[in-house]
């Protein structure tokens, strides 16, 4: 448990800085264009990592609701966290979709700003 919070701290702050990092990269930044694409790039990444947070936060419940339901030993919860488990299932293939996501982006923002650099390069 004391993990799971570390973690979601950690997570926090790595989203709140990306957010951060992408305000001073735009504030300095001498092209307009490239400043408001960059802006929303980074937007877009902090709402993915806060949509992975929330389903991150909606499994920790879950799965404390299974180990309740397990302890129980009652069927009522033994066939409840039959669902409650496919419910984490999804929600972890979804977390996959998320990070696969983010990846890509983070991948083709990284090309596009060498694509620029290259571009400035050339019409000095």
């Amino acid at each position: 448990m004391e993990n799971t919070v570390k973690r979601h701290r950690q997570t926090q702050g790595k989203a709140q800085s990306i957010t951060t990092a992408a305000t001073s990269t735009t504030a300095t930044s001498p092209d307009v264009g490239v400043e408001e694409g960059n802006s929303e790039m980074w937007n877009n990444f902090s709402n993915r990592f806060r949509q992975v947070q929330s389903v991150l936060d909606r499994n920790r419940l879950l799965i404390q609701q299974v180990n309740e339901n397990h302890q129980s030993r009652t069927n009522d919860n033994m066939v409840q966290n039959v669902g409650l488990i496919q419910e984490l299932n999804g929600n972890i293939s979804e977390v996959v979709s998320l990070y696969s996501d983010l990846s890509t982006n983070f991948s083709a923002m990284f090309r596009q700003g060498n694509q620029d650099e290259t571009n400035n390069q050339r019409r000095r």
